[in-house]
């Protein structure tokens, strides 16, 4: 396919007044509109304006200028329909071989802070989308290039072959037609968030690819990345490594389990994650003793583990990482003393990001074979529940405070979970089991005599009495749980037979 003309209307300019020199210098006959046009003039590039090759201006401020028949008769005519060449001869429409286009800004645009909806409304593209789909549509006869990262190429098969590959222009229209996809989904989404529409007849997501990833859970399994344009900025794929080697697919979702944890404290704190549970985590007057803490609390699921924190890494912090196997450490910063301690292993991953970054409302979304589940984000805090006090004996102040740390901790633990805390760390976890006491017994195995004293959260009510007693005879004081269960009053009775502490908080937090 010989390139006679093109059309160039870009938004993007990045690299285009060098591609169209390079055009212009295989003969290629250039038509451009708007800023574009200005900018090619300005470089030397010879151009031939959209209206004088459509006859008619320019109108309403620029929204209709490529809306026209001697356009998209040039994109769209099929070249070996002998009905479509002669309705080109008969209206005096010369054939355009190359689209180059790529749409209004309006993912920048409604990133500002300020954006009114007048700003983004005229930011929607009409006639770059309308041009792209044409072009795509008819790549068997029209290149349509969307993307400066394929001048290159372009301009490289025209050169060596003198035109440009079916292959290639079909790889570029399913480029194009992704690129007119996303943007479309990207204002679906912002109008209906305007609209307050939470889950509409139809869903359009995008997302927009950070890396091409080994392999995923397993190595037979292949992966990638992605990452949601204007997502929250507390995330994974905002993250700056600054050490070792790519994150894998394990990595990310276990360094997503960690940061979503340890944002739950304000004080300083330490969590280390194994296959996206909680192994061990503290809160301490410092850092060092936060990381101590989480260590201490299971130091063999923390080998190969995943840790984040919620302050700087500082000297003292560091070397007791460092004589640990650990795969990912996050932070909002590290020391240069920190720096340089925990740089001497080559493939630790060591990540910084902004802890501070406002909460975003998203949905969480989870595919199932056919399908997607869709939901609102679990941010539920305890600040948002209210405690109800059901036993005879009230928690102590101290019991408080480790039932908070608790309740905070067992949010991040897979179902059926159950937490043992005291003296701000976790000392037995009981996850993902297919029943409640069974996770209990599993926390307090763990725990073993740091289970006397210490108290039990539970991520979802007690369907009987088992638990409270299996907890009571660990020498565990008090517990927090949702409630709700139809056999509620017999776990109360159990507790004050024991003269355990125990508060409801009507909330659940299942994680599957």
């Amino acid at each position: 396919m010989a390139v006679k003309r093109a059309l160039i209307s870009v938004s993007n300019k990045e690299g285009i007044i060098p591609f169209a020199k390079q055009l212009a210098e295989l003969g290629v006959d250039i038509i451009s509109t708007g800023g574009t046009k200005r900018a090619l003039e300005e470089a030397g590039v010879p151009v031939i304006s959209i209206s004088d090759v459509t006859g008619f201006p320019e109108i309403l401020d620029g929204r209709v200028k490529t809306l026209h028949p001697a356009i998209h008769g040039g994109i769209l005519a099929v070249r070996s329909d002998e009905r479509h060449q002669a309705a080109l001869k008969e209206h005096g429409i010369r054939p355009i071989d190359l689209v180059v286009v790529n749409l209004y800004p309006f993912q920048q645009t409604i990133a500002k802070p300020d954006v009114t909806l007048a700003e983004a409304i005229e930011n929607i593209d009409i006639g770059g989308p309308t041009m792209v789909r044409a072009a795509a549509k008819n790549y068997a006869d029209v290149a349509i290039v969307v993307d400066p990262a394929d001048y290159p190429m372009v301009i490289e098969e025209l050169k060596t072959t003198g035109s440009i590959q079916a292959k290639t222009r079909q790889q570029l229209a399913a480029k194009a037609f992704r690129h007119t996809a996303a943007y479309d989904a990207m204002i679906a989404e912002y109008l209906t968030g305007l609209a307050g529409e939470e889950y509409p007849e139809t869903l359009t997501v995008t997302y927009t690819k950070k890396q091409s990833l080994r392999y995923g859970e397993n190595p037979h399994q292949s992966a990638a990345f992605y990452a949601k344009p204007l997502g929250a900025a507390f995330s994974i794929a905002k993250a700056a490594q600054l050490h070792g080697k790519e994150l894998s697919y394990n990595n990310i979702n276990d360094a997503n389990a960690a940061i979503n944890l340890i944002r739950e404290f304000q004080e300083p704190a330490a969590a280390a994650i194994k296959h996206m549970n909680p192994c061990g985590v503290g809160v301490g007057a410092t850092l060092l003793e936060a990381f101590t803490k989480a260590y201490e609390a299971d130091p063999v699921s923390i080998f190969g583990g995943i840790v984040a924190v919620n302050r700087e890494v500082d000297k003292e912090t560091a070397e007791r990482m460092h004589d640990i196997f650990l795969e990912i450490v996050i932070a909002p910063s590290f020391s240069d003393e920190a720096l340089a301690i925990l740089t001497k292993k080559k493939n630790i991953r060591l990540l910084t990001l902004d802890f501070a970054a406002p909460d975003v409302k998203e949905k969480t979304l989870v595919s199932v074979n056919g399908g997607l589940l869709v939901q609102e984000a679990d941010k539920y805090t305890l600040e948002d529940a209210e405690w109800n006090i059901v036993t005879k004996r009230e928690p102590t102040e101290a019991e408080r405070e480790q039932l908070r740390f608790a309740w905070k901790v067992v949010k991040h633990v897979k179902s059926n979970a159950i937490v043992l805390a005291k003296n701000g760390m976790t000392v037995g976890v009981g996850a993902g089991q297919m029943n409640r006491v069974g996770a209990a017994n599993i926390a307090i195995e763990q725990a073993g005599e740091q289970a006397v004293g210490a108290v039990l959260a539970s991520d979802a009510f007690f369907p009987m009495d088992d638990t409270v007693e299996a907890a009571a005879k660990a020498g565990i004081t008090a517990i927090i749980q949702p409630g709700g269960s139809i056999r509620d009053a017999d776990s109360i009775r159990k507790a004050d037979e024991y003269g355990m502490a125990m508060v409801f908080t009507g909330v659940r937090h299942f994680k599957h």
